[in-house]
């Protein structure tokens, strides 16, 4: 009987949290709508600044019981309507997240991608305004952008859905923990903090246990960290370092990772992850180290102070500016690759259904392979490319 009234309150619950979303979305809706409004009379220069603190007071006058309608946030409401009005993708999203998730964002984040990551991001995570403030503050969005363009094509491999999931830079600032210390205090410090650990990991992140142990052989052995990941369907093992990375740890996860495969991972499951965390790292050392290494294995440094945005937004202007110079070569090879040169005395008539041919002359033309070939009276189709 008490398993059919629970379904009572469910339902109960269900329609609460729809009406509270359809609240939300009408509220959004009107500011938007001001915003508008606004917006379009100080563009047609029939309003000054200061109209807008008349009808803050009109507002407050006439309905006394309306909350959140002083001139700052009307001012607000018009900077809400400009910022996503040329972004159809966007507007739909703003109106599913609540007025204070979009106006940490729309006030914080400069660039429309960053936005679009923050907005969809809240709705993934569900985050609380606390929660996303935090992101926000530790530059959550360029550490990933960064993350997805480190990744070894093997790890790209082994998962086909990794974008967003690891970070180049992981943030510990929750940990206070003093610029000297050992891997025990690192450790520690996560676990008593796991709950903020999930949040910069990402909430995917199931934990399953600290120093777990593997027997292979007679010898035992010890992972600092083993998660979860719900969407990737497997293991993650991290290996906490509280120096600079070094090519010889890529061994030893290696050896974590086969021995978690082989012993624990489940049938239905993914092969497992690792993630070396290091207190600093040199890319290029990095990169030659996982450049022949069939481990998906990433090596992510990690901070126990907010990071510089400046200096991380420059370092993502640095892998965006790769990006299209790599886009560029690849339509340069593209193009190269596609010319035909055909060196013959052959005439080209265009016909009636704009296809092009040849008419021949009974000789024998050399091709550019060195290989000959008879002509005919007859007159031969050529497909051909305008380049």
């Amino acid at each position: 009987m008490h398993k059919q009234f629970s379904e009572v309150v469910r339902l109960i619950r269900s329609a609460r949290k729809n009406a509270l979303k359809a609240v939300n979305t009408e509220m959004i809706n009107l500011y938007w709508s001001i915003g508008e409004y606004i917006s379009n009379k100080i563009q047609r220069a029939e309003w000054g600044d200061g109209v807008v603190r008349e009808l803050a007071d009109y507002i407050q006058n006439r309905e006394r019981e309306a909350k959140g309608f002083s001139d700052k946030n009307l001012w607000r409401m018009k900077q809400f309507y400009e910022t996503y009005k040329e972004f159809p993708k966007l507007s739909p999203l703003v109106r599913q997240i609540t007025w204070t998730h979009n106006l940490a964002i729309f006030s914080r984040c400069k660039y429309p991608d960053e936005r679009a990551f923050y907005i969809n991001l809240t709705l993934q995570e569900n985050y609380s305004k606390r929660e996303l403030e935090r992101q926000i503050s530790t530059s959550f969005y360029e550490r990933t952008m960064i993350g997805n363009s480190k990744l070894s094509p093997v790890v790209r491999e082994t998962q086909n859905s990794l974008k967003n999931t690891f970070k180049d830079t992981y943030v510990f600032e929750f940990l206070n923990l003093p610029d000297t210390h050992n891997e025990s205090d690192l450790q520690r410090g996560l676990l008593k903090q796991m709950k903020s650990f999930i949040l910069e990991l990402g909430k995917d992140f199931i934990f399953i246990g600290e120093e777990y142990k593997l027997q292979v052989g007679n010898a035992d052995f010890y992972i600092d960290l083993v998660f979860y990941h719900r969407a990737l369907n497997c293991l993650i093992a991290i290996k906490l370092k509280t120096d600079k990375f070094k090519p010889a740890y890529i061994g030893q996860m290696n050896f974590y990772l086969e021995a978690l495969d082989r012993d624990v991972r489940k049938p239905n499951e993914n092969p497992s992850m690792g993630i070396l965390l290091c207190r600093d790292k040199d890319h290029q050392v990095v990169e030659y180290a996982l450049s022949r290494s069939l481990s998906p294995t990433m090596v992510a440094e990690y901070k126990t102070q907010l990071p510089s945005k400046r200096v991380l937004q420059k370092k993502l202007q640095g892998v965006f500016n790769d990006k299209r110079i790599k886009k560029i070569n690849n339509k340069n090879i593209k193009k190269t690759n596609n010319k035909i040169i055909i060196n013959t005395n052959s005439k080209i008539i265009k016909n009636t259904n704009n296809k092009s041919i040849i008419k021949t002359n009974n000789k024998s033309i050399k091709k550019t392979n060195n290989k000959s070939i008879k002509k005919t009276n007859k007159t031969i189709p050529l497909k051909t490319k305008r380049l």
